[in-house]
């Protein structure tokens, strides 16, 4: 079954929200040396994340077993947590030695990394 294209647009506009205009500055610029703002970066874009899924994408919202919920939650945290991980080094790098085209093709993946994940997310769970 084909995702509609409203659906995904609304799962890019949460990722967005979640992920850059909930992201301090001090996360921002922190993550890619310390896995304390990592980690805190990824719990507040999981918790976003959630709260949007459940109120604007599960309609009615969806009623979470203790299994789904973890299972969700789960997915969405380490994904994430392990995608920024990664990219957050490599782009801290490029940017450093202002190789900003590099940074950027890093970002960019970055992005891609995520909404496959996102999308993946929603078939395991909304499908």
């Amino acid at each position: 079954m084909m995702i509609s294209i409203p659906m995904v647009l609304l799962i890019i506009a949460i990722h967005f929200f979640a992920d850059f205009v909930c992201q301090s500055h001090d996360m921002a610029i922190n993550k890619s040396k310390s896995n304390y703002w990592l980690t805190y970066h990824v719990l507040v874009y999981t918790l976003v994340t959630f709260l949007a899924w459940h109120f604007c994408i599960l309609q009615p919202p969806m009623e979470f077993d203790v299994t789904n919920l973890a299972l969700f939650v789960g997915l969405i945290f380490s994904t994430h947590w392990i995608t920024d991980y990664i990219s957050s080094r490599f782009t801290s790098k490029f940017f450093g030695k202002g190789d900003s085209h590099n940074g950027f093709v890093v970002v960019g993946l970055d992005q891609v990394a995520h909404y496959i994940q996102l999308f993946l997310a929603y078939y395991l769970f909304v499908k």
